[in-house]
C-alpha cells in the first residue's frame, strides 16, 4: 500500500546506480567496513535490533560493505563503550547504534573516536545533563511514533469494528509513549469519523518495564484477552515475542486475538500454520512500523558518497515516508488499506496532524 522508498532520497541526494558487472550483478566498489552494537535483546529480536541490523546486511548485500555486530555483556555506559572500541580496534569505524541507551556512550566514543562516524537512532548524544551535542562525526536520527501508532489504531479500528483494545509496552520511554499515544488517537479518530466502536480501558494499556522478558509478555497480554480484549498492541520489543506466542496459542485453540506489531512488519512472526499449509495465517493485523533498516541503509550508503549528514539530527516521518504500516497487510481488507491510505496522505500533507505529547484517552 505505501511505496517502499528512500527516506533521505531528496535530502541526501544519494546516487541512482553502482557499476554493473558481468551477468547484470553488482560489482563489490566499497571497502567501508560498518558495526553494529546491539542494545538489549538479540539480533532476532523481531524489533529495533533487528530492524537495524536487517538494513545494515541489505547495505552489505547491495554496496559491497564488511559487516558485523557485537552484542555486550550489558547495557551500561561501559559495557557500549567496550563494544564501541572493540569494533575501532578491529578497524571498523562506522558504528551504528540502536536506542536511547547509547547517548552518553556516543557522547564519549564520537570525541574518543574522532576519525569514526556514529548513527545514533532514536537518541542524542549527551554527557548525562541531556543537553545534546551531535557531533561532526555523529548522526542522530528520531522517528515519528505517534503517526506510525496512528496508523496502527485507524488499521486496527476499522478492521474490527466493534470490541475492544489494549497496549502492552516495554519500558516507558518517550519512543513508546509515543506509540501508545498516537494509536489511542487512531482508535477515537476512526470510532469519530469511520463509524467504529472501539473500546480502551487504562488497566488494558501498561508498561512491562523492559524489552527483553518474553515470559513477562506472554502473561500480560493473557490477562488482557481472558477480560475480552480482542487486539493488543505491542510496543515492547522481547516482552512483544512473549504476546504473540500467547496469541498464536490462543488462535489455535480457537479463540479470535489479534496482536498489533511494532517497528517492522511482525507478520511473520506470527504465523501459526504449518509450513506446508495451503494458505499460511498470522496473529499480527499489522504493524506500527519506523523505517529503521532504511535508515541504517541510507546512512551507510551517504557515507560511502561523501555525504554522510555529520552533526544533524534527522526526523523520519509520515512526510518522508520514514513511518507506516507495511506495504502488506493479508489481515487487512482491501476496504481498511484504503481507508489507511487516505489517512496516511493527509498526514503528508498536513491535513491531520497527531500529537506527540501524552495525554489520555482511556477510560
Amino acid at each position: 500500500m505505501f511505496k517502499k522508498v528512500s527516506v533521505l532520497l531528496l535530502s541526501l541526494m544519494l546516487i541512482t546506480a553502482l557499476l554493473v558487472g558481468c551477468g547484470g550483478e553488482t560489482e563489490v566498489t566499497s571497502d567501508l567496513k560498518v558495526g553494529m552494537v546491539t542494545d538489549a535483546g538479540t539480533i532476532d529480536d523481531k524489533s529495533f535490533n533487528q530492524g537495524t541490523w536487517e538494513g545494515i546486511k541489505l547495505a552489505e548485500e547491495e554496496l559491497g560493505v564488511e559487516t558485523k555486530y557485537l552484542k555486550p555483556a550489558g547495557t551500561t555506559e561501559s559495557d557500549y563503550l567496550k563494544e564501541i572500541g572493540n569494533l575501532y580496534d578491529a578497524d571498523i569505524k562506522f558504528i551504528v547504534t540502536p536506542g536511547f541507551k547509547f547517548e552518553t556512550a556516543i557522547f564519549q566514543a564520537q570525541t574518543k573516536y574522532e576519525d569514526a562516524k556514529f548513527v545514533l537512532i532514536d537518541g542524542s548524544p549527551h554527557s548525562g545533563d541531556f543537553n545534546a551535542v551531535v557531533g561532526e562525526n555523529t548522526v542522530s536520527i528520531f522517528f515519528a511514533e505517534h503517526e506510525s501508532g496512528f496508523l496502527a489504531g485507524v488499521a486496527t479500528a476499522v478492521e474490527l469494528q466493534e470490541g475492544e483494545v489494549g497496549f502492552i509496552g516495554g519500558m516507558e520511554i518517550p519512543p513508546v509513549q509515543k506509540f501508545n499515544w498516537g494509536f489511542q488517537q487512531g482508535i477515537k479518530y476512526a470510532n469519530e469519523n469511520h463509524g467504529t466502536n472501539i473500546e480502551m480501558k487504562a488497566e488494558n494499556f501498561v508498561y512491562q518495564g523492559s524489552f527483553d522478558n518474553v515470559a513477562a509478555g506472554q502473561q500480560l497480554v493473557a490477562a488482557q484477552f481472558d477480560k475480552g480484549v480482542d487486539a493488543v498492541f505491542c510496543a515492547a520489543g522481547g516482552v512483544g515475542v512473549g504476546a504473540i506466542n500467547e496469541a498464536k496459542a490462543r488462535v489455535e485453540s480457537g479463540e479470535n486475538v489479534w496482536i498489533v506489531g511494532v517497528d517492522v512488519d511482525q507478520y511473520a512472526d506470527g504465523i501459526y500454520t504449518e509450513e506446508d499449509a495451503e494458505e499460511q495465517k498470522s496473529v499480527i493485523l499489522t504493524s506500527a512500523m519506523k523505517r529503521i533498516d532504511q535508515a541504517a541503509y541510507d546512512m551507510i550508503q551517504a557515507e560511502i558518497n561523501g555525504e554522510f549528514p555529520g552533526g544533524e539530527v534527522l526526523n523520519f516521518d509520515a512526510k518522508n515516508n520514514g513511518v507506516g504500516i507495511p506495504q502488506e497487510n493479508p489481515n487487512l481488507s482491501s476496504e481498511t488499506e484504503e481507508v489507511v491510505s487516505d489517512v496516511f496522505s493527509k498526514l503528508q500533507s498536513g491535513d491531520i496532524t497527531v500529537s506527540a505529547e501524552q495525554g489520555d484517552l482511556i477510560k
